[in-house]
């Protein structure tokens, strides 16, 4: 599965996109994260569901640093193009 997630609340400036590699890196899961101009922080995350859904709490909970206020996910459509999860 796929997902597309953005993450807001307190997310930039305090690791976010080290502990998401972290966590996707752990649960072999692929994809992608990025700092937006808005303040918000978008990633895609693709693997198998179980997972994805695991990478994806525990970015809304795991850093100890961020203060996640919202998360907003689209599942989309799968490509299977990443072979590894990078912070863009």
């Amino acid at each position: 599965m796929a997902l597309k997630v953005k993450f807001r609340g307190h997310v930039q400036g305090v690791s976010f996109r080290f502990y998401a590699k972290r966590f996707a890196d752990a649960n072999d899961v692929k994809g992608w994260v990025r700092n937006l101009s808005d303040g918000t922080v978008e990633a895609l995350f693709e693997g198998e569901e179980g997972p994805v859904r695991r990478v994806v709490e525990q970015c809304r909970t795991g850093n100890p640093y961020a203060g996640v206020t919202q998360v907003d996910a689209v599942e989309v459509d799968y490509t299977g193009r990443y072979q590894s999860f990078i912070i863009r």
